[in-house]
């Protein structure tokens, strides 16, 4: 029973500083503006003055102390929902998501430290459901006109190789995209910053990154028409090391025991990259998210009960 207190002790214990957090996505948030303008600090100020009104609202009408708003939780899923929808995308769309993360993702379930889902991606995939094809546009790094994603080019490539689709319908970039690349690679380095100050588990975003890695290696022969991608084309394109590190390793939705984390990645990974590969839509992120949340109380309760039986 000793073991079984401490399991759930630990599932109670408070987040890690938010202010680390946010420091980590500076250098991911900053790449995102340089390479697709400043239409992403009005969706990240959108969202952060729409979560602050219904973190605020909802605590005053249920009568609880605005001093609770200093956890800051809401602070970070407004600027993942900012990062993760298309820069100068329809304000309405911004506090759809926003509105969806906080009223159903976070407070629905009692608020911070209490949400069994995470909130950012509960928005973003209301908004990506209701608005697929404005959600999935995205502008070219170069001339900002909107242009097919790395991701797009890969999975609609209409029979081309993928040397073929990189060149005829992407043209830009080494491994990833032209400034996707840049964007995974910063958000990785945030990522680390994360785990060497102990604010974040390491062994979830390694098991997402190492599933991604060895399905694309088991579907990629040298680039036929058949092929998924090259390894470092899945790593460095869309939002894998925003996934990794930023949302699928929320402490909240984490399960208790280290093994249990390992689990919840590699489940992550293997969605994220069976989307990309052969569902509807060109990146899994969000659902392979959801899917695996939804897996946590499981892996608790079993990790709990057994501990219990010993």
């Amino acid at each position: 029973m000793r073991e079984n207190k401490n399991y759930v002790a630990k599932s109670m214990a408070s987040p890690k500083p938010i202010k680390w957090v946010m420091i980590a996505l500076i250098p991911g948030s900053t790449a995102t503006i340089i390479f697709f303008g400043t239409g992403y600090l009005w969706n990240i100020a959108i969202a952060t003055c729409i979560s602050l009104i219904l973190e605020g609202g909802c605590l005053v009408a249920s009568r609880k102390r605005l001093s609770e708003l200093h956890d800051g939780g809401f602070l970070i899923t407004a600027i993942i929902i900012g990062l993760s929808l298309p820069p100068d995308i329809a304000p309405a769309i911004v506090i759809t998501a926003v509105g969806g993360a906080i009223l159903i993702g976070r407070l629905l379930y009692g608020g911070e430290r209490n949400h069994l889902f995470n909130p950012a991606m509960v928005g973003y995939v209301i908004v990506l459901i209701s608005f697929p094809e404005t959600v999935s546009s995205w502008p070219a790094p170069v001339d900002g006109l909107t242009n097919a994603t790395a991701l797009v080019s890969m999975k609609y490539r209409e029979g081309l190789t993928v040397l073929e689709a990189w060149n005829v319908l992407n043209g830009h970039g080494t491994i990833g995209g032209y400034g996707w690349e840049w964007i995974n690679l910063c958000f990785l380095i945030g990522g680390i910053l994360l785990i060497l100050k102990k604010m974040i588990s390491w062994q979830t975003p390694l098991s997402i990154i190492g599933t991604i890695t060895l399905l694309s290696i088991a579907n990629f022969d040298s680039g036929s028409m058949d092929s998924k991608g090259p390894p470092l084309f899945h790593l460095f394109a869309g939002s894998t090391m925003l996934l990794a590190f930023f949302v699928a390793s929320d402490p909240t939705t984490q399960p208790i025991h280290n093994r249990d984390k390992a689990i919840l990645g590699m489940v992550i990974g293997s969605i994220t990259f069976f989307v990309r590969g052969w569902g509807n839509y060109p990146d899994g992120a969000a659902f392979a998210v959801l899917l695996g949340n939804a897996i946590t109380p499981y892996l608790n309760s079993r990790r709990i009960k057994f501990n219990a039986k010993s």
